[in-house]
């Protein structure tokens, strides 16, 4: 008998050890994807702009449509996992978005914006269920798990920053083919996650969230997740036309320099939910990453030294930021309904004031003819960020949710 249990099937512990194998892999994948498809505008954004004519308020709108749509999307995740699964919600959110990167290939304005709106409903929905999942499933490892996947976001964006401009060149300067390459990587990622489908983890009806609404410590992870979203959007979005302007680079290497500070980004991602998720109180390492990030503006703007080394130093605060905003809604909710509330919240909102970013500093250069006011301004959003890390960082959780509605 024991014998056939060891030839024969697998055993319950090692089942388990696989399917969490998988299951760790496809949302490693998953969040891989939640980034390129908005990152890889940027490099080619001249040629997009000289396609249609487009004016820097226009190009601008382009590159924050998806941001904007990840906070519009962000509050209809938790009643679709509530309807059909965690599992069968990212699945259509991936469809959703090779959808959105196919209509680029149309050669149309009105295509290349739709898509770039189905783009960011894809990635909102994604944004919200995934931290409700590692809630879930990771608990017992959310330091290390909300790093990882922090770091698979970071990793995908510093990808799409670094292989966006060579993919256009070996493409002849085809910018609709450039930018629909990576639907590719969004197919191996839904490939990745069928297994999952076969699961179908449901996220409780959400209960009434008035108290939410109105608890200090969620509005805190909200104002921190929105600053932190709109310094690491905006920049992406104007670092290489700031660097082709000011320091007469090519696009290829402001491309490069974008890479290497998205690169800084994915490593700060990764070690900070790690290392905060060991104490019991994040301030100092959340204040610490402010600072580092506006000495990085401070250089970059005075003109002195390498520009890659400045990048670098900006992408310390969103780096780590995406990162501690994803482990606050995990350590500070209560359960995992909660913890998709307060991601839901803090998306929608947050991402609907990074989504001004992009517009905001495209229509301030146009005003001004200065790229110093327009970055000093951009830079000033890590005040509010640190203002509101005191709060969120700090221990504690939030109201409990209220138990009969």
């Amino acid at each position: 008998m024991g014998a056939r249990e060891e030839s024969g099937a697998a055993s319950p512990s090692r089942t388990r050890g696989s399917t969490a194998l998988v299951a760790v892999v496809g949302v490693l994948l998953v969040a891989a994807n939640l980034r390129p498809a908005v990152v890889s505008v940027s490099p080619v954004i001249d040629s997009i702009t000289a396609s249609f004519g487009f004016s820097s308020f226009a190009a601008g709108l382009l590159t924050t449509l998806p941001v904007l749509f990840f906070g519009l999307s962000a509050p209809v995740a938790p009643r679709l996992a509530h309807r059909f699964g965690i599992e069968r919600t990212i699945f259509g959110s991936l469809v959703v978005l090779v959808a959105g990167i196919a209509l680029r290939l149309i050669p149309s304005a009105a295509a290349l914006f739709l898509g770039s709106a189905l783009i960011g409903v894809g990635i909102g929905i994604c944004n919200v269920v995934l931290p409700a999942l590692i809630k879930r499933d990771f608990a017992h490892r959310s330091g290390l798990m909300t790093g990882l996947y922090s770091m698979m976001l970071s990793g995908g964006a510093a990808v799409a920053a670094g292989l966006t401009v060579p993919i256009d060149d070996a493409l002849g300067g085809n910018w609709r083919l450039t930018l629909a390459a990576w639907g590719l990587l969004v197919l191996v990622a839904m490939a990745q996650w069928l297994p999952q489908l076969r699961r179908e983890h449901r996220i409780d009806p959400a209960k009434p969230s008035g108290a939410l609404w109105r608890d200090r410590t969620a509005w805190a992870i909200t104002i921190y997740m929105g600053s932190q979203s709109l310094i690491f959007y905006t920049f992406g979005a104007w670092l290489p036309k700031f660097l082709m302007d000011e320091r007469g680079m090519s696009a290829g290497s402001a491309g490069a320099v974008l890479a290497v500070g998205q690169v800084v980004g994915l490593c700060c991602s990764l070690c900070a939910p790690i290392l905060a998720g060991r104490s019991a109180d994040q301030r100092a390492i959340t204040l610490g990453s402010l600072v580092i990030s506006v000495l990085g503006f401070v250089g970059l703007l005075a003109g002195h030294g390498p520009a890659v080394l400045w990048a670098g130093l900006v992408m310390v605060g969103p780096g780590c930021g995406i990162g501690l905003a994803l482990l606050f809604m995990v350590l500070r909710s209560n359960s995992t309904a909660q913890s998709g509330q307060v991601s839901g919240m803090a998306q929608s909102v947050g991402y609907g004031l990074a989504a001004i970013g992009p517009i905001l500093i495209g229509a301030l250069h146009d005003s001004t003819g200065s790229w110093t006011v327009a970055m000093t301004v951009l830079g000033c959003f890590a005040i509010p960020q640190g203002i509101a890390a005191l709060r969120a960082a700090r221990p504690g959780r939030m109201a409990d949710e209220p138990a009969g509605g």
